[in-house]
């Protein structure tokens, strides 16, 4: 099937091979992209030989496999969303209360020393990570963090 696409080039899209392609931003086609490219073969075939029905079938399945791919990655997104929220808000619950953190000394030989600090604040990062804000002003990365809650009658007895 030989097809031109005749049309008028917007931004974001080049002349090739006397149509128009569009460069999607992403980079990428999407449900809407195939929907478009199917419609327009269906539109431009030669009725003296159509399209063979297995291959429009293995189109359409194509098509339905992308919609159901693309419902998904919504939703995951959705979920990561909800449970990147749902961290600050517990790591919140930390306010106020003394933690023993995790910092490492000397990286070559893997020396961890600990420290008890209370927590004042709680914030997200620029890269996503939860962070900690001690009473030495000091910001941790919420998985520094080894204990919470120190329990100093056990302390005072093992002394």
């Amino acid at each position: 099937m030989n097809m031109n696409v005749q049309a008028t080039a917007a931004s974001g899209e080049r002349s090739m091979n006397e149509g128009q392609i569009a460069e999607p931003e992403g980079a990428m086609l999407g449900k809407d992209d195939f929907l478009k490219i199917l419609i327009a073969q269906l539109q431009n075939q030669d009725p003296l030989d159509p399209m063979d029905d297995r291959e429009f079938i293995a189109q359409m399945a194509q098509f339905s496999t992308l919609e159901q791919m693309t419902n998904m990655n919504e939703a995951i997104q959705r979920f990561v969303d909800r449970q990147e929220g749902n961290a600050l808000v517990q790591q919140s619950e930390l306010i106020g209360t003394t933690i023993k953190w995790a910092s490492l000394v000397d990286e070559d030989h893997g020396d961890i020393q600990y420290a008890e600090n209370e927590v004042l604040s709680v914030r997200r990062s620029e890269h996503g990570n939860i962070e900690l804000l001690l009473d030495q002003g000091r910001w941790i990365d919420s998985r520094q963090v080894a204990q919470v809650g120190l329990d100093h009658e056990n302390e005072e007895a093992e002394d």
